[in-house]
């Protein structure tokens, strides 16, 4: 069974999921402190951790923080579902995911399956691994990549061992992400919406596949989750030689990696005929 530690207060709550997870093959492990779940969150010994943002004794966010700066954990933040402030920010400090309380089970076993299922593919961020953030990374999976099943996030005929444009290099046997020869230190989210958008070289990928590719879901109604993921992920991948983004944006369609003409197999999106049917009016750079 694969462990998943629950950092939460609230021990009927607690003991709920427990019960409803069992079955489905994880083993829940539940503490009721911020210190505590810490100590264990650290430990290397869980798969996932599902953390409160209220909790006794110290900030959930404050928790996530150590956690993101020690290991590549994946966590997801249990929210109040008016609190969209608590999940921006969340999302900011590196949190793969969110549930909004109250939540129905079958919507967090939906999230945290989809969360272990990088895991599982790649290797990355579950039990025994608690490196630092430099370089890891956990690569796309699941359906919808640019609009075919043949994707599936870069496991299909066209995936490349190693993808690297602008200065941005990937190296998916290693799963370290580069930035002129330096780690880039990316939360496996951005790790993994690096890799769509790199092998689209330059093609737009829509937000609902982004979504589905890398979180497992559809976008909710005012969900803001891919585009705070694609914010950090710009930050840090910092701008190109002329000051561009590397990462831009079509409005109300999604996002593409800056890849010169001369780079892309499909000229990119600065070329003059960009992939989608969006002219230049509608990028946002």
């Amino acid at each position: 069974m694969e462990r998943v530690l629950l950092i939460d207060d609230d021990k009927e709550l607690c003991a709920l999921l427990t019960e409803y997870l069992a079955p489905e093959g994880l083993a829940v492990e539940p503490c009721h402190t911020g210190g505590q779940g810490l100590a264990r969150a650290l430990s290397g010994d869980y798969d996932a951790a599902l953390l409160d943002v209220a909790l006794p004794d110290t900030s959930g966010f404050d928790v996530l923080g150590t956690i993101r700066s020690r290991s590549a954990l994946p966590v997801l933040m249990l929210t109040g579902r008016g609190d969209d402030v608590d999940r921006i920010v969340g999302l900011e400090m590196g949190a793969d995911d969110y549930v909004p309380k109250p939540f129905v089970p079958r919507e967090l076993l939906a999230r945290l399956r989809a969360v272990l299922r990088r895991t599982r593919v790649h290797g990355i961020g579950g039990m025994g691994g608690t490196g630092g953030t430099a370089g890891m990374a956990v690569g796309a999976a699941g359906p919808g990549f640019m609009g075919g099943p043949g994707f599936m996030g870069g496991v299909g005929p066209y995936r490349k061992r190693n993808l690297a444009f602008g200065g941005i290099t990937v190296d998916r046997s290693a799963r370290t992400a580069l930035r002129d020869g330096a780690p880039l230190p990316l939360t496996p989210v951005e790790y993994a919406i690096l890799v769509l958008l790199l092998e689209a070289e330059g093609g737009t990928v829509a937000r609902e596949d982004i979504s589905r590719g890398v979180l497992g879901r559809d976008i909710l109604p005012f969900d803001r989750s891919i585009d705070v993921h694609v914010s950090n992920l710009r930050k840090k991948l910092g701008p190109c030689d002329d000051g561009q983004p590397r990462v831009g944006t079509v409005r109300g369609v999604g996002y593409y990696f800056r890849v010169s003409p001369t780079e892309s197999t499909f000229g990119g999106q600065d070329a003059e005929e960009p992939r989608l049917g969006a002219g230049h009016e509608n990028v946002a750079r």
